[in-house]
């Protein structure tokens, strides 16, 4: 008997019991469906996280200062970053810092208590006409030098301010921000979904204006841009050194570049991804041993056949072939409906998540990939083989008299 022979007895063995073979093929489809659901969104999370990356720059710098030390006046000021930028023309375009700042929000009597509020300076809008987070300025100008050396109370506001506090007219109206009245000077272009707390629910000030509504001296983030994406390395040690040299021990800062920071994220989601895959491969294993657990029961409903097989001159290879030739045959197939049910479940979560995220069309997009659905395929049929083998093997080995015999 040859293959393609045996193939279609194992189609219709399956046929003449659906339901079984369902049942069977359950692990199999779930454990399929499961590595491509879980490899989708995760090349989707790592795309979504680099454009995000992109956006900013692929030369953007960031720094983070974590406090003095023990009993030690050492600090870092503005002034001092902004020294290291003109020293260093060459590595570093422009730096700027960035404080989270903490007050109310008001326009009228209307308080916009999820609307995100940083202090920034006059080089967070870089040459190129997007900020270090990449957004564009849709209308009027970005905060200057004059704004920040005299705390003046200007902003800079996003597109969900713009069209829901001020109707769609900001440029020249105040809004409140702690208590005090701040000239809209600029508004940004849409970058989410215009919805309250996203990206578009945001503010700019002058940093020297953030660090006076929070009660700070001194900032303790700031973001670099170097020169080229080449010279970040370079820029990156720049700025190390000059931390050294105040704090003397790199306990207390941090500094990273946008490159580190995609490689150390696509790392975390690569080991996320082999974590819940192998969990998934639980499912599969199950399917492997639901299809040798009815592969035997095959074998021992079918014994006479066998045996009446033996007697008309079949070799214990022919059998054993037909039966290793059904389990995967039904693997196979369970493979199949896996992947289209992974692919199917991994459409509809790119909705979910991508609202969730409040992302747009260029946003978070759950990516089947032909080798993850090639690999999935192939475990399957492998699964099926390795596990019916040990049925294949009975079968092949039994005597044919006691097989015509059995009743």
């Amino acid at each position: 008997m040859n293959i393609s022979q045996s193939f279609r007895l194992a189609v219709k063995s399956l046929a003449t019991s659906k339901m079984r073979a369902l049942l069977t093929m359950l692990g199999i489809i779930i454990g399929v469906a499961a590595v491509i659901i879980i490899t989708s969104l995760g090349n989707g999370m790592q795309n979504y996280m680099n454009d995000q990356f992109e956006s900013m720059g692929s030369n953007l710098v960031q720094v983070q200062i974590y406090g003095r030390g023990m009993g030690s006046s050492r600090t870092i000021e503005p002034e001092d970053m902004y020294a290291l930028a003109e020293k260093y023309p060459d590595y570093i375009s422009g730096v700027t810092p960035y404080v989270t700042a903490q007050a109310k929000v008001r326009q009228g009597t209307e308080e916009y208590e999820r609307t995100s509020l940083y202090g920034v300076g006059e080089s967070f809008l870089g040459e190129q006409g997007s900020t270090m987070r990449g957004e564009t300025l849709a209308t009027g100008r970005f905060l200057k030098f004059v704004d920040v050396d005299r705390f003046q109370n200007v902003c800079v506001i996003g597109a969900y301010l713009a069209q829901n506090a001020f109707s769609g007219d900001p440029l020249g109206q105040t809004i409140s921000i702690g208590g005090m009245p701040y000239t809209v000077v600029g508004v940004l272009d849409t970058v989410a979904d215009l919805s309250e707390g996203s990206g578009d629910d945001i503010i700019y000030i002058p940093y020297t204006s953030a660090l006076r509504l929070n009660g700070m001296a001194d900032a303790n983030f700031y973001m670099f841009t170097s020169t080229t994406r080449d010279t970040a390395s370079a820029a990156k040690g720049i700025i190390e050194n000059r931390l050294y040299q105040t704090f003397q021990s790199s306990d207390y800062y941090f500094v990273m570049t946008s490159a580190e920071m995609m490689d150390a994220m696509d790392s975390m989601v690569n080991t996320l991804m082999m974590i819940l895959i192998l969990i998934a491969a639980i499912s599969l294993l199950v399917g492997g041993i639901g299809i040798m657990n009815i592969m035997l029961v095959s074998v021992t409903e079918r014994t006479r056949e066998i045996g009446i097989r033996k007697s008309l001159g079949a070799k214990g290879k022919d059998i054993r072939s037909q039966f290793i030739i059904e389990a995967g045959t039904t693997s196979a197939i369970g493979g199949a409906i896996g992947i289209v049910l992974g692919i199917i479940m991994a459409n509809v979560l790119t909705n979910v998540i991508a609202f969730a995220l409040n992302t747009t069309n260029n946003g978070f997009v759950a990516v089947p990939t032909i080798g993850g659905i090639a690999v999935s395929f192939g475990v399957s049929v492998g699964i099926g083989i390795l596990f019916g083998y040990l049925p294949a093997n009975k079968a092949a080995r039994l005597n044919p008299i006691d097989a015509l015999r059995y009743e």
